[in-house]
This record gives structure tokens, C-alpha cells and sequence, in this order.
């Protein structure tokens, strides 16, 4: 497997099939939220295996030492085999060599114990977006002063 990282024009045909799939057809997520403005100012992570696109998640910048990780998605009957943990861990590594001090993210409730492994802690109150409850999370880099 490998994990590539892309902008958008490059990312989205890939990207969009995976997150379709697991977030409008497997979660119910309507289709008008699932693209939005920041794909186009995001870096996309795409997980590659025997050439398909397995999983994907997107890194956004905000400005003042702040990014967000988001759209976190890994096909169902790729689950439980570390390819989450492999995005997540591209994505913060970019973040950390662009010089972002802390990582926001906006958790589904079901996938905190994931994050917290990740070293995320939860930060707030529950609320709900698209439907589904999350929270948000948060990672302070090593590099942060």
C-alpha cells in the first residue's frame, strides 16, 4: 500500500468515490455536503492499494499555525488494518513540516477511541453535523512552542 498526497484536481475523482461511498451511502450524509470550498485549498491523502483507492482524508490550513484534518474515510473491507492510522499519520506529518502548531478535527463519536490513539483529545461539547453526533478534537505538534 501507499499513500500519496495530492491537491484536488489530482485527488478528486479518487477521493470523492471513497468518501461517496462511505459517507453518502454507508452514513447517509447528504451529497450537497459532502464537497465543499475547502477541497480545493485542501492536500488530499489517498491511500493506494494494487492501484485503487482504498482511503482518504484531506489536511486544510488555517492560518495562525492552525489545520484541520478532515473527511477521514477508509472502504468498509478495508477496515481494521492500520490504513486509517497510515492517513492520519501522512496527514500530521505534513502538517507538522508546514509548521502547524495544532490540529483540529471534527470527530464522529463512534471513531474518538481512534483519534485518542493517535494522541487527539476531545475538546467540547457533542453536537451535530450532517446528521451524524461529533466532537471536536484536538493535537498539539511537538514543534508547537
Amino acid at each position: 500500500m501507499e499513500i500519496l498526497i495530492k491537491p484536488w484536481k489530482e485527488a478528486q475523482t479518487a477521493a470523492f468515490l471513497v468518501r461517496q461511498e462511505v459517507f453518502i451511502y454507508e452514513q447517509g450524509v447528504p451529497a450537497k455536503l459532502e464537497l465543499d470550498e475547502y477541497d480545493l485549498l485542501a492536500a488530499h491523502a489517498l491511500a493506494y492499494l494494487d492501484g485503487d483507492c482504498i482511503g482518504t482524508g484531506r489536511l486544510v490550513g488555517l492560518g495562525d499555525g492552525q489545520a484541520q484534518i478532515g473527511r477521514m474515510a477508509v472502504l468498509a473491507q478495508f477496515r481494521g488494518m492500520g490504513i486509517g492510522t497510515q492517513i492520519l499519520e501522512k496527514l500530521v506529518r505534513l502538517a507538522s513540516s508546514q509548521g502547524v502548531k495544532l490540529i483540529i478535527l471534527h470527530s464522529q463519536l463512534t471513531a474518538i477511541p481512534f483519534y485518542e490513539k493517535q494522541g487527539f483529545q476531545a475538546q467540547g461539547s457533542i453536537y451535530e453535523e450532517a446528521g451524524i453526533p461529533h466532537r471536536n478534537m484536538i493535537l498539539l505538534l511537538p514543534n508547537a512552542i
